[in-house]
């Protein structure tokens, strides 16, 4: 009878260190849980929100990409403002709160890096080189940058400051080709506008302009177009309110994430 006690108050004496193991386990599992969701969030980087200027011909691939940002990193928002890259500069100079700004060349960056308005070096993050727009169909059987000199061709450009009408001087310089467009733009979304409106028979723009234009125009090679490859910088702003996220977007813009974003849409690498 002894003997029987002896041996069931060691069971239970087992069972209950047992239980007491299982439950220190259960425990350190909870807290590794806890230590390791922390860290997740810790690790999601910078919160708030940045204002980005940006080059028009951006504005559906940066679109996508501040929305995939904001999605991966709960508690940012990145807000967007789009034109030419030369008014950009101007609004950026004349004290327009900003970021970051991302321009369709280097010219109009280096205004700004050269009145110690950017921080740092900007960093280039994509290429882009012209096209001719044309209503669908091509209509008009615009073939290459010499069809456009005809006196039934209603062309557009961009004006030469903006990077897009920079871009089309050099090509006209490179091929002694003399353009006579009916208007100048403030911006390539301009031009490409008109033409997809009929207010103009083609246009000068950029290759990933015509990409996505969802089949509203119609894009026309040009081997000249090699003659004016854009370089696009982009740099986060000396006056930056949020510093920390600023250099975050800038950092994923330029990662294989967003150079994946870019590629799809017609870019080319920095």
């Amino acid at each position: 009878m002894t003997t029987h006690l002896r041996k069931t108050s060691l069971l239970i004496a087992a069972a209950a260190l047992v239980t007491v193991g299982l439950a220190g386990c259960a425990s350190g599992t909870s807290t590794g849980g806890t230590t390791t969701a922390a860290s997740d969030s810790a690790s999601s980087g910078p919160t708030g929100s940045i204002t980005v200027f940006a080059a028009a011909s951006l504005q559906q691939t940066f679109t996508t990409l501040g929305k995939r940002y904001e999605d991966a990193h709960p508690g940012t928002t990145i807000t967007f403002s789009f034109a030419g890259s030369s008014d950009l500069v101007t609004q950026i100079q004349n004290g327009a709160p900003a970021d970051v700004f991302a321009s369709a060349d280097e010219a109009n960056m280096t205004k700004l890096v050269g009145t110690d308005v950017a921080s740092g070096s900007p960093h280039d993050f994509a290429t882009n080189v012209l096209e001719i727009a044309v209503a669908p169909g091509n209509p008009k059987k615009i073939g290459d940058l010499d069809d456009l000199t005809s006196s039934d061709v209603q062309l557009v450009t961009c004006a030469t400051p903006v990077p897009c009408g920079a871009a089309t001087a050099k090509v006209e310089q490179a091929t002694g080709v003399d353009l006579h467009p009916v208007s100048e733009e403030q911006s390539v979304t301009d031009v490409l506008g008109k033409v997809e409106s009929g207010q103009a028979d083609a246009g000068l723009v950029y290759v990933t302009d015509v990409a996505g234009a969802d089949g509203k125009v119609d894009g026309v090679h040009f081997d000249a177009a090699s003659k004016a490859v854009n370089t696009y910088p982009i740099s986060v702003l000396k006056e930056a309110e949020n510093p920390d996220l600023a250099k975050a977007f800038t950092a994923y813009v330029r990662s294989a994430a967003g150079q994946k974003v870019l590629s799809a849409a017609g870019f080319g690498a920095p």
